[in-house]
């Protein structure tokens, strides 16, 4: 079972853990990344990300199948959120599901560290006082 959606919309954890539920499953495993209130000494007022979306649903899934290979048995649910994110919100979330808990580990590793590697997501910082600065990827 794989999940895999690159949007706009507020992300849902509990939505992306009951995706990956099985009884076939002892262990389940949430990463969720949040934006940060600060960056490089700086206060943030959010973050603007941007992709085009086919694109990088596309190469989202690559990694994702990649996960899966390395890891069988795994079941995956994955979703980065695009537009404009406050502190605290939710970007990011990957949940990994399998029946032993060091492969369920070990596949949202895999899954977050690609994304953030090759999937074309495009990241821009607001700080306090207006200046914006687009995020090396």
């Amino acid at each position: 079972m794989t999940a895999v959606r690159v949007g706009t919309q507020p992300l849902d954890p509990a939505r992306l853990v009951a995706a990956v539920a099985s009884v076939a499953t002892g262990a389940t495993v949430l990463f969720l990344g949040t934006v940060r209130d600060h960056a490089h000494g700086k206060s943030v007022d959010g973050l603007e990300y941007t992709a085009y979306e086919a694109m990088a649903a596309d190469e989202l899934q690559r990694v994702v199948a990649e996960a899966i290979e390395r890891f069988p048995g795994t079941r995956l649910a994955v979703e980065h959120r695009l537009g404009d994110l406050r502190p605290g919100d939710v970007s990011v979330a990957v949940a990994a599901a399998h029946a032993h808990r060091a492969a369920a580990f070990d596949a949202a590793r895999y899954v977050i560290e690609e994304l953030k590697a090759r999937v074309p997501i495009w990241k821009r910082e607001q700080f306090a006082g207006g200046e914006r600065k687009w995020v090396r990827a």
